[in-house]
């Protein structure tokens, strides 16, 4: 795969990641559109370290806690803003994703936050899967916007 076609694959993949968090924001989540996006193990870093993790049931529970979390705090669109792709080898690729999120707080106040998410891809058959990711310290973020 070439370059172009890289990230033209690669900014599919989060658009369409995106769609999928935008309609689980929803009444009626569909979670296996945004499980079916991770490999049956992935990792996760952040401020409270590293977490290894199955794309199991107990996944799809923490998705259902995670969503209905972002519901109560107002949470209304994920875009993704731009998408760097990072070839690592044939089969691999580091992915930076600055996002946009839209809240409606308390007040029917509007908040806009940016952030960036690092996400590392696993491609086989030319179809990328999130086999890891490394993520700021949403928690307070969202506590500066005066969400939480």
């Amino acid at each position: 795969m070439t370059g172009e076609e890289l990230q033209g694959t690669v900014e599919r993949f989060f658009a369409e990641y995106a769609e999928g968090f935008n309609q689980a924001l929803g009444p009626s989540p569909d979670l296996d559109a945004i499980a079916s996006r991770y490999t049956e193990s992935f990792i996760g870093a952040g401020p409270q370290g590293v977490a290894v993790a199955k794309n199991d049931e107990a996944f799809m529970e923490t998705l259902r806690k995670g969503y209905d979390f972002y519901r109560s705090i107002g949470t209304k669109q994920m875009i993704v803003r731009s998408v760097d792709v990072h070839p690592i080898d044939d089969l691999h690729a580091l992915a930076s994703v600055h996002w946009g999120s839209r809240y409606e707080a308390k007040g029917g106040r509007e908040v806009s936050i940016d952030f960036d998410v690092h996400y590392l891809l696993q491609l086989i058959g030319g179809e990328p899967k999130v086999f890891g990711f490394i993520s700021g310290d949403e928690q307070a973020v969202l506590r500066e916007h005066g969400l939480i």
